[in-house]
């Protein structure tokens, strides 16, 4: 069984001080990040169009926010406006990554990636995962998309975007807003500014939404049996005790979840992105299993009748999607 591995003690923690080497290696790795920044800034790097709008989701922070829902969420929103949205990826984990992979609802997720294959699961949107998201956005262009939305895509300079949007999770944010290793920021602190929407994940509140921050709620009301049947709201479980198992970048938000329903959570999380196993499920008791909807696309073939997805679904405020329709270019064929 795999064990989640936290991140380091002093990434969410300002009073406490890294460690040398790693406050030694994350300036070292500054250095290099603000060279390519520059060189980009500079035209000596170039960015390169796909001919058509691209909306980059990512975060500043190493680990999980929250990105997928909100990629779903915007490919589903993007389709109800008359767009035809589709996603370029890498697909973080998956076997044979150097080859690029249409991904669709029956991709095995370990060719197609565990993100990748939720996607295409819950969108139907044409889904491309390619290390070279520039590529990606072109052959998804080459399909009919007349809007990309690249999922993970803030540090990929190449693809030139039209919109960036940051997401953070509302509760550790930057953390101590140190470069990684010795925090965990990506790229510094300061390139926030230039992304064109911030979404704060709040799991199922607001807390600690900054100014000029939209909030995302993760929501959730039914469980979704691994072997077909019907859906069960989430209150039948509660005063319950069940088995939860996370693989993400945050498994706790998976847990508080479920507790804020009162289900009483024997908790089980792993690594992200974690190769589930049928040993992984050994738990010594026989309570329902309930998982993360991206953990249970790679666990149908070793499941059994008491276990459940628990998809998620991204609510941001109206007002939101006003504001991120009102940046895009004119969509073709629409009236004038």
């Amino acid at each position: 069984m795999s064990a989640h591995r936290a991140p380091p003690p002093w990434w969410y923690d300002a009073g406490r001080e890294p460690p040398f080497v790693a406050r030694l290696l994350s300036a070292i790795y500054g250095a290099a990040i603000r060279t390519r920044l520059a060189l980009y800034r500079g035209g000596l790097l170039r960015r390169r169009r796909a001919g058509v709008p691209v909306l980059v989701v990512g975060n500043l922070v190493a680990g999980g926010s929250g990105k997928t829902p909100l990629v779903i969420a915007l490919v589903e929103r993007l389709r109800a406006a008359g767009w035809t949205p589709g996603v370029a990826t890498r697909g973080y984990g998956r076997d044979d990554s150097a080859t690029p992979l249409w991904v669709d609802a029956q991709t095995d997720p370990v060719r197609g990636g565990d993100e990748p294959v939720l996607i295409a699961r819950r969108t139907g949107a044409p889904v491309r995962a390619d290390r070279d998201r520039l590529a990606a956005a072109r052959a998804l262009v080459a399909e009919g998309c007349d809007i990309v939305v690249c999922d993970d895509g803030l540090q990929h300079y190449r693809l030139a975007r039209d919109l960036e949007i940051e997401v953070l999770d509302a509760h550790r944010r930057h953390g101590n807003r140190r470069l990684l290793p010795a925090g965990p920021l990506r790229e510094p602190v300061e390139r926030a500014a230039a992304c064109d929407f911030h979404v704060a994940n709040a799991g199922d509140g607001d807390a600690n939404v900054g100014f000029g921050e939209w909030p995302m709620r993760l929501l959730s009301g039914h469980a979704l049996p691994l072997l077909g049947g019907r859906p069960q709201p989430l209150s039948s479980f509660a005063g319950q005790r069940v088995h939860a198992v996370a693989g993400i970048g945050d498994p706790e938000r998976f847990f508080a979840m479920l507790r804020g329903l009162g289900i009483a959570v024997v908790p089980h999380a792993f690594a992200d992105h974690h190769r589930f196993e049928a040993d992984d499920f050994q738990f010594g008791s026989d309570l329902p299993v309930l998982m993360t909807e991206k953990d249970a696309v790679k666990c149908t073939a070793f499941v059994g009748d008491r276990h459940y997805s628990v998809p998620i679904r991204a609510e941001l405020p109206e007002a939101f999607w006003i504001a991120l329709l009102d940046r895009l270019p004119h969509r073709p064929g629409a009236p004038a």
